[in-house]
């Protein structure tokens, strides 16, 4: 071959290069910033009273007659002026979900109208106190603008669910939800004694009386244990003094005992207002009001992955009755 093929054909090859890096470069910058906008939430609407009403009509329409008919949806006028709004919320034991929850709530206050309602289907066994106290805070921005919410709990609200649940103006659980548990653990395990025995030394160095007081490798001393057990007590009378806030009339020295009961029992107690699941709530609100799931689509942290995880687990690993 001669010289001056050889010239082109290293020149084409060098072009080449240059045009697979600057693709290459480009793809790379285009993906970040399309997982940065990706990374933003947003908060649809979906109208699942519409399709109640559809598929209805459906059935009804093929118990009529074997013909295939068109179905006519309602004209705009005919359809109920009041709306539901649906949130859900699973929590785990970071209460992972808040911030979806807040820019769901954020949606709502923005759109919500005088004869609108919020329902918030609730599942969670409590966790992290902090978690918890935002989440039910984000329920408490609803009341304060006077918008109705009721509480539907399928499942349980125990512990930090609960604190979410009895911020509602009407709670609502099925007969076997597990309700309450107002009550705060602090669960240490220590490993002082294993380190002692292995001749591994350990301190902490503080600055501040109480900066430290029962901790994982440390010795536990009985001014520690002390001090732990008052930061308990005094997290456990604000947990009851937010439930005895939003549910006044609740014999709340009665419940808060760190038990739980079961929906038949807790509406006894006052702890829930109705009996009823909250696919049946729903149905019965859909009569007179259109309603409106709430979505927060965003994409999920390796911690929420991970706090997931941990919650199937323990869901699998849950007594059966």
């Amino acid at each position: 071959m001669s010289q001056p093929l050889w010239d082109l054909l290293g020149f084409v090859l060098k072009a080449l290069v240059v045009f697979v890096t600057f693709a290459a470069c480009a793809i790379v910058l285009f993906s970040r910033m399309r997982a940065r906008r990706s990374a933003e939430p947003i908060v649809r609407l979906r109208e699942v009273s519409a399709r109640w009403r559809r598929n209805v009509a459906a059935i009804k329409a093929g118990l009529a007659s074997r013909k295939r008919t068109r179905l006519k949806e309602p004209r705009q006028e005919e359809l109920p002026k009041s709306r539901v709004f649906v949130l859900d919320f699973k929590g785990d034991v970071l209460a992972t979900q808040t911030d979806s929850l807040r820019e769901e709530v954020t949606v709502v206050l923005g759109v919500a109208e005088a004869g609108d309602e919020v329902v918030v289907r609730l599942e969670s066994s409590g966790g992290a106190v902090h978690g918890y106290g935002l989440a039910a805070s984000q329920l408490a921005r609803l009341r304060a603008k006077n918008i109705p919410l009721t509480v539907c709990v399928d499942k349980v609200a125990a512990s930090g669910g609960y604190m979410m649940a009895c911020v509602g103006d009407k709670v609502v659980a099925a007969p076997f939800a597990v309700i309450g548990s107002i009550g705060v653990v602090a669960p240490v395990p220590n490993l002082h004694r294993l380190l002692e025995r292995h001749g591994v030394d350990y301190e902490d160095v503080t600055a501040g009386k109480y900066k430290r007081t029962v901790t994982l490798l440390g010795r536990i001393t009985e001014e520690g244990r002390s001090k732990l057990k008052e930061q308990i007590e005094d997290t456990h009378g604000l947990f009851k003094a937010f439930v005895g806030e939003w549910r006044p009339k609740l014999d709340i020295e009665a419940v808060a005992t760190g038990e739980h009961w079961y929906g038949r029992r807790a509406i006894e107690l006052g702890l829930i207002d109705a009996l009823a699941t909250s696919d049946d709530y729903l149905l019965e609100r859909a009569t007179s009001a259109r309603v409106f799931e709430v979505l927060c689509e965003r994409p999920r942290s390796v911690r929420e992955r991970a706090a997931s995880m941990a919650r199937a687990a323990l869901d699998w690993l849950a007594p059966a009755m």
